[in-house]
């Protein structure tokens, strides 16, 4: 199934989050993920911290990821999502792409599930803003 992406926005890599080779470290492009998720949430006006505060979490549950073109120091890139529910899971569809010449970086398939109240359960409050309810 083909990803369709409905939100984006550009970030940087920043120097000290490449590694060694000079290549942005593995672990950052999740950083970079959930950040695109948390602006997304801030993009319909929804507060991710209310809802904590109101018992509503959103947890990751599984992930699977696929590296593509290493980003390094100073590049720009697009982070691209999607998303879709099956069942009680929000399917998170993620692309990263090179602003300079729009090479694909990475891939990420990021699978999340409500707690409410510290139990697993239906957000209504994500179905809404998802467009889900």
């Amino acid at each position: 199934m083909k990803p369709n992406y409905i939100f984006e926005t550009e970030m940087e890599v920043r120097d000290y989050e490449c590694d060694i080779q000079g290549i942005v470290n593995n672990a950052n492009y999740l950083h970079y993920t959930e950040h695109t998720r948390h602006l997304y949430l801030t993009s319909l006006g929804v507060s991710f911290a209310r809802l904590h505060e109101k018992g509503v979490d959103a947890v990751v549950a599984r992930m699977n990821l696929q590296y593509k073109t290493p980003l390094r120091c100073d590049d720009v890139f697009v982070s691209k999502l999607g998303v879709r529910k099956e069942g009680l899971r929000y399917i998170f569809d993620h692309a990263i792409h090179r602003k300079s010449d729009g090479r694909l970086c990475f891939l990420a398939t990021v699978e999340l599930v409500s707690l409410i109240n510290g139990k697993l359960g239906v957000s209504e409050d994500y179905d809404r803003a998802f467009g889900f309810a």
